[in-house]
């Protein structure tokens, strides 16, 4: 039987394994050609850039996490202060790794892009893969790692992963905090670019000539590949906890430990489906955008299909319920329908985005109004899709535990949609090696067909970006309601303590469903005053520098990246803040009844939001770049130009807000776990 420290161990070696893909794959990659001078000046003025943020952005998060340490020990115990701070090093790791990755893939993606598309593909895939793989390794060593320690000391495996749980929310506070501030810092500059450089100059995007190109290619990397990074570490490593968490509660004699190792199981044959999956990644020259799509698609299909077959295996070696094996069929068919229905609303290739190109043709107001439209319809799939896989999920658990075994199993099919997130997460770090090798090639001056192959990658990785989107807020509701659920249990509630017609609750679930639009409010905001900032900036440069728009002058690339630097470490503070204290204030004041409703509210409006932000957003993307493949007039065309005013509009939408808002959700619900036991009646109710 594969139970216990067994299993644990199963898990741990699969995750040895990921870490020495990570490191031969790294080796490969710096071996591989990184072009002429030119090229490697540029790049090195990118990693520059991204290095010098990330250090201080994690500066100050240790500050943080060292703050919040000592508050978990005060008011729980050490156990759990050691794994938060486990938790926040190997979140802030992972994203640091693919960050080095990102910027060292870009330029040699650039130049195999010299040689064939396929060659640019499997570099920037590689690199992605890197990422993915890192993500995983760190997640299950660190949590396997804690578990084996834990029990080493003498911990009931219970106790164990309840202490686990702040491995959870160090992940989720490092989480938010690298998402929204690499996600201010790299909208700022893309909107800042391309307002002064495409929309008032009239020159081309990645253009040498605009002051804010390098900060814009620096953004791509701190935001959607560390911040991206962090945020799905969270997300994989959060489904797990939860799944495990309430394992426990369903624990029986006759299986005294199978449902608290079996989502470790799952995660680890993730792990090994991935990694064959990741053989299948290469195309043609000349391949189409559905070529190219439909390759990444196989690829994540026949992971997900190996997933079930070595899970088969897994419920006959543990003897778990084979209800369980469908809970995962659940969970795996739900994450890859969400995935469907985001490439369908985003991908250019479809109707919903070549109709909001097509709106652009009256001017960018109806473009965004379209763009709005369907980020808002896009939601109705997502939300049935999960409605659906909760149902099923809470049938298929029954059978194994009433209620708790339900939600076990909604937990649990968090895990399986997460499963194989080695190899959907390298299709979404991608992307951002792709659009920074466009504009090395770009700014190198490279033969025009490297770029037209860059930017056939750059668009995959925008459709494949809203799908590891999509993704990332399924499994979040998912998980959040696990957690939640857990919560429960650990606060003691009673039913009768969660009816609407508990005075506690109401407020509760108010707050709860207003949180998600303040939370996007102050991001956007942040996103706005930083983009003036660079505008002001390079609008100086080009009235200020002689020659700077013939070509004979030089722009300061530096002064753009330290405004960036200096706005978004500032305006990340209150919006990241957010998510810790409310959970604590509404605990604390109200009581842990109005926790509960928080929680529900929160996950409903912030799923809802979330969905339409990133969808509209990749949508209002992809439609400026259908339009520059030559349609409705092409480049310089008045289309064209309305398009970017709504690829502006989306960027915060798709890259600050809108996935920032799943790591909100869940990091609140797991500081409400993690506090649960301190929470009581309410300071209010004292009166």
């Amino acid at each position: 039987m594969l139970t216990g420290t067994t299993a644990i161990g199963f898990t741990m070696a699969i995750a040895v394994v990921a870490l020495i893909y990570v490191v031969v794959q790294l080796v490969r990659v710096l071996r591989m050609d990184s072009g002429n001078q030119t090229m490697k000046e540029i790049a090195s003025a990118i990693q520059e850039g991204a290095a010098a943020f990330l250090n201080r952005e994690y500066t100050f998060l240790a500050g943080f996490v060292l703050v919040v340490a000592i508050v978990t020990y005060a008011f729980l115990n050490w156990q759990t202060a050691v794994s938060f701070v486990f938790g926040a090093l190997a979140s802030g790791a992972a994203g640091y790794l693919g960050m080095f990755t990102a910027v060292r893939a870009n330029v040699r993606t650039a130049a195999a892009a010299s040689k064939s598309l396929n060659d640019g593909l499997r570099v920037a895939f590689t690199s992605g893969s890197i990422m993915g793989m890192a993500v995983v390794s760190f997640s299950l060593l660190g949590m396997t790692g804690l578990f084996f320690f834990f029990t080493g000391m003498g911990f009931p495996e219970a106790d164990v992963i309840s202490y686990i749980t702040g491995f959870g929310f160090g992940a989720s506070s490092i989480a938010l905090f690298a998402r929204v501030g690499g996600g201010i810092y790299t909208k700022a500059a893309d909107v800042g670019a391309d307002l002064v450089g495409k929309v008032e100059q009239g020159i081309p995007e990645d253009d040498p000539r605009n002051p804010a190109v390098i900060a814009d290619n620096v953004g791509d990397n701190v935001g959607d590949v560390a911040g991206m990074g962090a945020d799905l570490f969270e997300s994989y490593s959060g489904s797990i906890i939860a799944a495990a968490a309430l394992g426990v509660i369903i624990t029986t004699t006759d299986q005294p430990d199978t449902l608290i190792v079996l989502p470790f199981l799952v995660a680890a044959v993730g792990v090994i489906a991935s990694l064959l999956g990741m053989t299948l990644v290469r195309t043609k020259e000349g391949a189409t955008q559905e070529d190219l799509l439909n390759t990444l698609r196989g690829a994540i299909y026949g992971a997900s299909a190996i997933v079930l077959l070595l899970t088969a295996v897994l419920i006959f070696l543990t003897g778990a319920s084979w209800n369980l094996f469908f809970v995962v069929v659940v969970g795996l068919v739900a994450g890859n329908g969400i995935g469907y229905f985001t490439e369908y609303y985003t991908s250019y290739t479809e109707k919903p985005t070549q109709g909001i190109a097509e709106a652009a043709e009256t001017g960018s107001a109806t473009l965004i109004i379209q763009g709005l439209a369907v980020g808002m319809v896009s939601t109705v799939a997502p939300v049935l899709i999960v409605a659906v896989a909760i149902l099923a999920s809470l049938w298929l658990g029954a059978g194994i535990g009433g209620l708790s075994g339900g939600l076990f199993a909604v937990a649990l099919a968090g895990v399986g949609m997460l499963s194989t997130l080695g190899i959907t997460l390298a299709t979404d770090a991608y992307g951002p090696v792709a659009d920074n090798a466009g504009g090395i090639a770009e700014m190198s001056h490279l033969p025009s067909n490297v770029r037209e192959r860059t930017d056939a990658l750059d668009s995959l990785g925008n459709t494949t970006a809203a799908t590891g989107k999509g993704f990332a807020i399924g499994s979040a509701v998912l998980t959040a309601l696990a957690l939640m659920a857990a919560y429960v249990q650990a606060s003691g509630l009673q039913p009768e303590d969660l009816s609407l017609l508990n005075p506690e609750m109401i407020p509760g679930l108010l707050i709860g469903a207003m949180l998600p639009y303040l939370f996007a409010s102050l991001t956007m905001t942040a996103v706005g005053k930083a983009a003036f900032q660079i505008v002001m900036e390079v609008r100086r440069q080009f009235r200020e520098i002689p020659g700077l728009m013939e070509g004979t002058g030089k722009p300061d690339y530096r002064q753009c990246v330290a405004i960036s630097t200096q706005s978004a470490l500032r305006e990340m503070v209150l919006p990241g803040a957010l998510a810790v204290i409310v959970p604590l204030l509404v605990g604390f004041v109200l009581g842990r009844e109005a926790v509960a409703g928080m929680l529900v509210g929160a996950i409903s409006s912030g799923f809802m939001l979330a969905v339409m932000m990133a969808n509209s957003g990749g949508a209002w993307d992809n439609a400026k770049k259908w339009i520059e493949t030559g349609v409705l007039g092409g480049k310089g065309s008045d289309a064209h130009k309305a398009a970017v005013v709504g690829d502006t509009v989306g960027d915060p939408f798709k890259d600050t807000s809108g996935p920032a808002l799943n790591i909100l959700i869940k990091l609140m619900s797991i500081v409400s776990l993690v506090f649960a036991n301190a929470f009581g009646s309410g300071l209010l109710n004292i009166f």
